[in-house]
Order: C-alpha cells, then structure tokens, then sequence
C-alpha cells in the first residue's frame, strides 16, 4: 500500500472525528424533511463542508408539496379501545368520523398473499409485516400498498416485524392521485387487533398538505477533467428516533471521507462531488429532482456514484450495485486491497438515492451494512430504536475508511 493511501486511511479511519459528526448529526433530532431538526441538519452539514472544504456548498431548492402529521389512532370497535398509529408519510387524510372497515391480516404481503384475499379486501383495512429491508427477498413497503389500492383496501396498516412496541413508519408512496390512508403499528397493537373473532376497526389521521422550500447541498472539487465522482448521502430521516443507522451514518463518513481525501485533490483527474440530498425518505424525491434537472452532458460526465446509507449498524458492508459489473469488480477489488471484505449484490434496488442514477445509466452504488443478516442492528430502522447506542465505533472508521479509498481512487482513475 502506498503512503498516499496509508494517510488517507489513517485520517478516515479517526474515530474521535467520525464519531463527532455522527453524534452532531444525531443531535439534530430525527431530520423528518420540512421540520426545525432537518434545517439544523442541513446548517450543520453546510458549515462542516466549508470547514472542510474552505468553499461553501452550493443549495439546490426542491419546491415541493409537503406533508405534516396530526393526530393519528386505531380504534377496536367492540370495546372502543384505542391503540397508537403511525401515519406512513405523505398518508391522505381521514374524514373526521375516520373509517370503520373489517381489518383483513393476509400475513406477510407478498403479492400471493393479495391474491389469496382478493375478495375480502375490497372496501376493508388490509394489514400486512413490515419486513428487514437490507436483504435480497424484501418485499417493499411501497409495493405493498400499491397492491392494496388495486385490490381496493380502504386503508393500509403495516404492522412491526419486531416483538413488542416498536411501531414502524416510512413513506406510503401516496400521490395526489392515489392513495388511501396509511399506518405503521407496533406487533403488539397487530395481536390485539387481530385478537377474537370480531375484527372491525376504526382509523382516524389527521395530516396538512401545503407548498414547501427544501434544499440539496452539493460541493465540487474539480478535478482535472470534466468527469465527476458523486459521493452521497441523505439528510433526512424520521421523527421517531434519532435516525443514526439511517442515516446519520452515510452522512458522518462522507464528511470524513471527503476530510481524508482532500488534500490528494490536487491531483485529481476527476472531480469530486459530494451530494447530500433531501426527502430521500420521500420516495427518493430530492436526488431525483437533482439528477432529473440534469442536462444529458451532465449525467454524461458522471461517472460513478457511490452513495453511504446506513454504513454502520453491523461490521459487514454491501455494495448494491444495480447490475454494474464492471464497478462491482473494481469495488471489491478495492475493498481487498485495504484488507477490507466487501459483499456485493448486483440487481437493481429501490432503496436509496442511487437508484436515480442508476436509472439514467449512471454507474452507481449503495453501501449498507448488513445485508441479508436479519438479526443486526439494522433491524431497528425505521422503529424508536434507530440510536446511537446501536452503532459500533470501529464499524464507522472501517465505512468511513473504504468509502475513502473507493473515492481516492475512482477520482484519480484514468478515463
């Protein structure tokens, strides 16, 4: 290894900054897009970039309609006993007598499960398992309450995979003209409700739609051609933990990547650009207004992203790498050459702002930690439970230090 590289790792891999950063960015609160803990995030990360940098990022508004929470319940009506809900984001609005439906439970949700219970859910409340996400079977959220809406459910409850009260939210993937009122529940609220023989429910939520102003920082460091490396990262989270996992993670080693890196950048022959996007947890909205807006010669001069969600949380790291084989080899490759085993897996996935570029033909990359491991800690994204207190040190300065070997050499990488 030689002793550019060894530097580079050396200062990537200074836990005490890391782990700074990363507590700074929990601090903030959960970063839900639109509310006081997201904007003290995005200050943070803009001031920390031009510390960093010695140029400040540039902001990129995202006009868009937002989307705030209100009350939200479930009430069983052979009792009138309430239980707590979490309205999925973007969820539409009840009326104020809510809606009283017969709660069908199909199990896990897969696309079998629908069509097994076609007929009963029509007109009803579907319930269905939120699943581990980093894994390769997933069945997501979204593609879930699509097919409630097809089959004609009047509402959508996904109810926790985790014993106990842990209640799960993230996005429903409503639009203005689809939709029907959604929930994440805890796995003891679904056994109560599913408990006995009369199933009849009641779901009320309250939600206020109007036009918001949010913002994308982005930051160049030209390198010595017109080609670019996109280092990224989203700033949002959700409102009911801390969001460290996902993805005050991803945001951390990008600040501490970029930190390591920089003084190589003079000899750059691509550019660098770091790309902290918003309302990722929106359906991946603020990276897609980004790339979207893009003119063909500028997603042209792409040539790789490489974007940090949920980095820690397990001491295995993944590539998600959207059927680029060519860049799964060489980040693996480079992962070895550090002594760092990298796991990848090639089929496109949905999960994270790569997927944006990857959709325009960009080479493009997500690293996540414990893909295919259902017992890591990253079992708790999305819950209460996405803390600090679930993240390892050493597992940060290990993401931290191949995402800097990764991008020191995608940017010194001959055209």
């Amino acid at each position: 290894m030689d002793i550019v590289t060894q530097r580079v790792l050396e200062d990537a891999g200074d836990v005490t900054r890391v782990m700074a950063d990363l507590n700074a960015v929990c601090e903030t609160g959960g970063r839900f897009a639109g509310t006081e803990s997201e904007v003290l995030a995005r200050e943070y990360l803009a001031k920390r970039l031009e510390d960093i940098a010695e140029l400040a990022p540039e902001r990129i508004p995202i006009e868009d309609m937002g989307w705030t929470r209100g009350e939200a319940f479930i009430e069983r009506i052979s009792d009138g006993k309430v239980f707590p809900c979490v309205s999925l984001v973007r969820s539409p609005e009840t009326s104020e007598d809510g809606i009283v439906a017969d709660l069908i439970d199909i199990g896990r949700g897969t696309e079998a499960d629908f069509e097994t219970h076609a007929d009963a859910i029509s007109g009803n409340l579907v319930m269905v398992r939120h699943e581990y996400m980093f894994a390769a079977e997933t069945t997501h959220r979204r593609q879930k309450y699509d097919w409630a809406i097809d089959r004609g459910a009047a509402g959508f409850l996904i109810a926790s995979h985790l014993p106990g009260d842990f209640p799960v939210t993230g996005s429903s993937g409503a639009i203005p003209t689809r939709g029907i009122p959604a929930a994440g529940i805890s796995a003891k609220t679904a056994a109560s409700l599913t408990a006995g023989d009369k199933k009849q429910i009641k779901i009320r939520i309250e939600a206020k739609s109007e036009p918001r102003r949010i913002e994308n920082l982005i930051l160049d460091i030209p390198g010595r051609n017109d080609e670019w490396v996109v280092l990224s990262a989203h700033i949002d989270g959700h409102h009911l933990s801390e969001s460290a996992m996902d993805n005050g993670t991803g945001l951390a080693a990008v600040l501490n990547a970029l930190r390591a890196v920089l003084p190589c950048a003079d000899t750059f022959e691509r550019g660098l650009r770091i790309g902290f996007f918003t309302v990722e947890e929106w359906a991946l909205a603020g990276s897609a207004a980004y790339v979207d807006n893009m003119s063909d010669a500028a997603r042209e001069s792409i040539k790789l992203n490489i974007n940090l969600d949920s980095v820690a949380g397990d001491p295995e790291v993944t590539a998600l790498t959207s059927g680029f084989e060519k860049a799964e080899t060489w980040m693996i490759d480079q992962a070895a050459g550090i002594g760092q085993k990298l796991g990848a897996h090639r089929p496109l996935m949905r999960n994270s702002d790569h997927y944006n570029f990857a959709r325009h033909g960009i080479p493009a990359a997500r690293l996540v930690a414990g893909f295919d491991k259902p017992n890591s800690n990253l079992q708790y994204v999305l819950t209460p439970a996405d803390n600090r207190d679930k993240i390892d040190a050493a597992d940060m300065a290990r993401a931290t230090q191949l995402t800097a070997k990764l991008v020191l050499a995608a940017c010194n990488a001959k055209t």
